[in-house]
């Protein structure tokens, strides 16, 4: 609701006036029928303060019903306004209550405020407020002392202060102070009745209109804090974008209103950031769970900035392609076979993997060492994703399981441009062949590179009358012997290494069929 400042009305004006002259011409001591007078003022603040009286009723009553419409938005401005109709209208009466006192002081117990006839008493008023032990001016001066001090923290405006401090003021005035005279004592000390009555209605009149001054101020503040729109829309907010059959599609659906003639204010990472209409963009970079946060503000209708902080969670992931081939799902028992696993639209950790017949070791993100135990059975891997908050089974893998194959034995040897390399048969020269230890074995086909560790083997080397003669090695090396024997061959003469007995990483042993054929050069 929008705030216009009242002006006073002229007849307003005049009433004040008339108040100032007569309280002047009293202060000269003039003749008792200029106190009729006081009559006409008196009656100008009654009707005023009715007036008023009435106009924050209906304020009340807007209050009320804005309560009914909208509790949790009102209830703190309505129950403050509830305060002050308690605090005006107890002071309020407590002003009827002095009037009716002093009335009644100087005309007796049937006197009428509306209709006095001692005007000119000058002691009633003193008699009811100023009598030592039951005099109820201090009473009044604290009462309008502790409204004063909770009127002025509910209005804001500096002006506003200073014009009901001022009407409200308790203070003795520099005259009051020169003769000796607190304020009770100068307001009500030797005063005719029919003027300390007028200065009665004057405080309710004040009152009234101080308390209509809050009102307008809290009926304000409901919606001043409340930003402007022009434009409202609906808008489904998903919590993700990306949902797996099973899982549950969550969003909210909210009224979303907005003000086309100016844009607000974000901040992401605590910096400014111009965004048209609103839209953010991100080039993505790298896969993970990424939370865009920051705050956004614009000002409200009292002018104040209205500050709110967003956070949303989203999550990169890679791009990816499942393809497999039926005829190959195989995995080697007693071998660590890496296994990549991955569900598309979902973050690599939020999966979950599990093996039956061995197992599963992940060794990072996406990445797992799968190890049977048994060849010619079949494991299943079960894959759960935990994305939605719960675990939920994406699928379950079959894999035989196959015993690794037979590895193939090597030398070797020093390469060309340095390094090694494996050396499976073939022509060798004689110093190469003296500067090797022994043989190695592993299968190495250009997928598999698995190592075998040499138990023994055996040359056969042939005599001049081409007798096979064979040699025992010592383990994995060649023994003096065999190496002896090597040294003496000659150019061309070739002999044969087999009988290799190798044990892989699933600590099986086995006798290799393969003989690797060496020619000397």
């Amino acid at each position: 609701m929008a705030i216009k400042k009242r002006p006073l009305s002229p007849r307003q004006k005049m009433i004040n006036l008339m108040y100032v002259i007569l309280m002047a011409m009293l202060a000269l001591n003039v003749s008792t029928e200029v106190l009729e007078g006081f009559s006409v003022v008196e009656d100008s603040l009654r009707r005023t303060a009715q007036t008023a009286t009435d106009e924050n009723r209906t304020l009340y009553a807007d209050f009320e019903a804005q309560m009914k419409r909208n509790p949790q938005k009102v209830r703190q401005w309505f129950e403050c306004a509830q305060q002050v109709r308690q605090m005006s209208d107890s002071l309020y009466l407590l002003a009827d209550e002095l009037k009716q006192a002093i009335v009644c002081e100087a005309d007796g117990p049937d006197g009428d405020v509306l209709n006095i006839r001692k005007k000119e008493d000058l002691d009633a008023a003193s008699t009811v407020m100023l009598t030592v032990g039951s005099g109820r001016g201090e009473a009044l001066r604290q009462a309008i002392v502790r409204y004063r001090e909770y009127i002025l923290t509910l209005l804001p405006d500096s002006a506003q202060q200073r014009m009901v401090a001022q009407s409200l003021s308790t203070e003795p005035s520099a005259e009051a102070r020169a003769v000796g005279k607190n304020w009770q004592e100068y307001m009500f000390d030797h005063m005719p009745v029919s003027a300390a009555v007028t200065m009665l209605t004057k405080l309710q009149n004040d009152v009234r209109h101080a308390e209509g001054e809050v009102l307008h101020r809290l009926m304000a503040n409901v919606d001043m804090k409340d930003l402007r729109v022009n434009s409202v829309s609906a808008l489904v907010i998903p919590e993700s974008q990306t949902v797996v059959r099973g899982e549950r599609f969550s969003a909210r659906i909210v009224m979303a209103a907005v003000d086309t003639t100016q844009n607000p204010q974000i901040f992401i990472g605590g910096r400014p950031v111009q965004l048209p209409g609103g839209r953010y963009e991100a080039l993505t970079t790298r896969a993970g769970d990424f939370t865009l946060s920051g705050f956004i503000q614009m000002p409200n209708g009292r002018g104040d900035m209205v500050r709110r902080e967003f956070s949303q969670k989203y999550t990169v992931v890679e791009p990816s392609a499942t393809v497999s081939a039926s005829l190959m799902n195989v995995l080697y028992a007693g071998y660590n076979n890496p296994l990549s696993i991955s569900v598309p639209g979902v973050p690599v950790t939020k999966i979950q993997a599990s093996m039956t017949g061995g197992t599963l070791q992940p060794v990072g993100p996406g990445r797992y060492i799968a190890r049977p135990t048994t060849p010619g059975s079949e494991v299943a891997i079960t894959v759960t994703s935990t994305n939605s908050g719960r675990a939920q089974q994406m699928g379950r893998f079959a894999f035989r399981v196959r015993r690794l194959p037979d590895p193939t034995p090597y030398i070797n040897i020093a390469a060309e441009g340095g390094g090694r390399s494996r050396y499976h048969g073939g022509a060798l020269s004689k110093a190469q062949l003296v500067g090797t230890d022994g043989i190695g074995a592993a299968i190495d086909d250009g997928i598999l590179d698995v190592p075998f560790r040499v138990q023994s083997f055996e040359t056969v080397f042939f005599d001049n009358m081409g007798n096979a003669v064979p040699v025992a090695s010592q383990g994995a090396h060649f023994s003096a012997r065999q190496k002896d024997v090597i040294r003496r061959l000659q150019r061309n003469r070739r002999f044969y290494v087999s009988r290799v007995t190798a044990v892989g990483p699933d600590g099986i042993a086995r006798k290799l069929n393969t003989s690797m054929e060496i020619i000397v050069k």
